[in-house]
This record gives structure tokens, C-alpha cells and sequence, in this order.
């Protein structure tokens, strides 16, 4: 009879585009609460990172730091750019990787030039902090969510590199990889990463992908319906570890 390595219990946890690991406060909150590791994974500071590094790169930066605290084998959640990078990480240690999860996952259907516009001015230091909320609302919050949790904990320097690294990478060699099992959760009036891009990832990876669309969240999602995300990634989970 074979015999398989149980579920890992570790979840790493990859933030988004020019944030910290602090965004995943919540749901690290309730993944410890249900019995689980959650290593929230902060982005490298910029001078630690190669020149020209591409997403290639961050990946095994991630995996070298998770390997260095002696893990092998884990669950990844990467939020909005940190599911590209957990798409990567899967794409390059497919043995590392026991389930993907990717929240507010774009790139399949292209944003509004005025959502481009806006991500890009969330992280202009040079704006006033009406005008820089105004554009921190139109990119990440649904129209009922208060954008006032995330006015600050922007990273410019970071998110340069992380977009610089997007750049340099074909798509192709992360956009198509995936878990054993993999879940997708939306919110429903994300601006940035509509609603449609999940249901065509889910679409085309049928036999292995989960789709949750949240109501009332826009790209921030997880400021916005904590409870809801929790709730979806933590029955995924356990789904997996009943298996």
C-alpha cells in the first residue's frame, strides 16, 4: 500500500504589488486560529534584490527564505502581484507547493487605461493625501469599502522592482502553471483584476481550480471582506487536508 505525506499545515502568504506582510494580519489571525502555520512573507527591500531580477528571481527568493526557517513543502496564497509571484514559485518548485491560492487574480482580461493610470499614482509620493486616497479607492476598493485602512503602507521602491521584474518575465513561463489543487477568489467589483479573470482561469483549469466570487470587495479584498476570505481559504484547506 503507498502511503502519502500528509498535508503541510504551513501557509506562506505573499502580499501585493509594493505592500507588506502586514496586509494578511486578518486572515494569518484565522489560518492560526484553524490550526494552521501562516508565514506571512514580506517583499524583499530593494538593495537585498538583483539588478535586472526578473520574477524568476523573487520566486527563489521566497523559496531560499522559507528554506532557510526549514520548510520544504507548504500552502501559497499570494495576493493580487503576489499571485503572480506564487504562480512563478509554482512554476519553477512544483515540489514545494502543496495548493495554490490566488486572490484578486488578474492579467487575463487588461485593466482600464484609468485603473493603469491610478496604480500607478498610489504610489507617487509627490500627491496630497486626498488626491493620493481618491486614486487608492479606484484601484482597490469597492464603492461601499472605506479606502482609509490602506492610506498608508505603500512601498514605492518596491513595487518598482516587482513591476520592473513582471516586465522582464514572458507570461508564459508562470501564467500557466498550477497546483495539484488551486483556489481563485474574487471580489466582484474589483476595477483591477475584474471578475472575468477568474472565471477564465477557473474555465481552463477545470479538473483542479475552485472559484470564489466575493461580494462587496474590490482588488483590496482582504481589508475589505476579511471574514468572507477567511472563511474561503480555510475550507479549501481543510477540504484538502479530509482528502
Amino acid at each position: 500500500m503507498t502511503s502519502t505525506a500528509p498535508e503541510p499545515v504551513e501557509v506562506v502568504l505573499l502580499p501585493s504589488l509594493g505592500r507588506g506582510a502586514d496586509d494578511f494580519d486578518d486572515l494569518a489571525t484565522e489560518l492560526g486560529r484553524s490550526g494552521f502555520m501562516p508565514i506571512a512573507v514580506g517583499p524583499s527591500a530593494p538593495a537585498t534584490v538583483p539588478p535586472h531580477a526578473t520574477l524568476h528571481d523573487l520566486a527563489e527568493l521566497v523559496v531560499d527564505r522559507l528554506a532557510e526557517a526549514g520548510l520544504e513543502r507548504y500552502h501559497v496564497v499570494g495576493h493580487a502581484f503576489g499571485q503572480r509571484l506564487a504562480r512563478c514559485i509554482v512554476a519553477d518548485f512544483p515540489e514545494r507547493v502543496a495548493t495554490l491560492t490566488m486572490l484578486a487574480a488578474g492579467g487575463l482580461v487588461p485593466m482600464p487605461d484609468l485603473i493603469a493610470t491610478s496604480l500607478l499614482a498610489v504610489f507617487d509620493n509627490s500627491l496630497g493625501p486626498v488626491e493620493h486616497l481618491v486614486h487608492v479607492r479606484r484601484v482597490f476598493f469597492a464603492r461601499r469599502s472605506d479606502p482609509e485602512v490602506w492610506r498608508d503602507g505603500w512601498l514605492p521602491e518596491v513595487a518598482a522592482y516587482q513591476s520592473a521584474a513582471v516586465r522582464r518575465t514572458p507570461e508564459r513561463e508562470w501564467n500557466a502553471a498550477v497546483a495539484s489543487r488551486v483556489l481563485v477568489v474574487q471580489g466582484l467589483q474589483d476595477a483591477c483584476a475584474v471578475p472575468e479573470n477568474g472565471r477564465r482561469f477557473v474555465a481552463a483549469h477545470r479538473d483542479v481550480a475552485t472559484l470564489v466570487e466575493i461580494d462587496g470587495a474590490g482588488h483590496a479584498l482582504l481589508p475589505e471582506q476579511p471574514a468572507a476570505v477567511a472563511e474561503a481559504v480555510i475550507a479549501f484547506l481543510r477540504a484538502g487536508a479530509a482528502d
